[in-house]
């Protein structure tokens, strides 16, 4: 997934959709409701006729909740996160806090999928060897 942030025009960042947010993230605009509605994106502002936008500053913080949801956060816990970054500089030792245990939860996976690539690897092995012996 790439965060595209685009060009900014004079004194007036751009802004984008919902539909074009979701294009650039290949998310469905569905996704990214279930997340508003979750209360992800309070910090999204709307447009005249009630359209909600993304700013410069709303996909970055976009792109860090993806990383969250995509390392296996749960929703609640990013929710958390967002309240908290909502807070403030008050809320910086929770957040640090978050952010270290969601480390340790990614490292952990990664060592999880390379023992089962390494189990995959030695099945594979074993057909290769089976198929030769046919």
């Amino acid at each position: 997934m790439g965060l595209f942030l685009g060009k900014h025009h004079k004194g007036n960042p751009m802004n984008y959709t919902i539909g074009q947010v979701a294009k650039i993230n290949q998310l469905s605009i569905s996704q990214l409701r279930y997340y508003y509605n979750q209360g992800l994106f309070p910090f999204l502002k709307r447009t005249e006729k009630g359209n909600r936008v993304f700013d410069h500053d709303a996909l970055k913080f976009l792109d860090i909740i993806l990383c969250l949801k995509n390392t296996g956060m749960l929703i609640k816990d990013i929710k958390q996160f967002v309240d908290w970054s909502m807070g403030g500089n008050d809320t910086i030792p929770q957040r640090l806090e978050m952010m270290k245990q969601q480390e340790i939860n990614v490292l952990q996976q990664i060592r999880d999928t390379e023992e089962n690539v390494i189990k995959i690897q030695q099945k594979i092995a074993r057909l290769e060897r089976e198929r030769k012996k046919c």
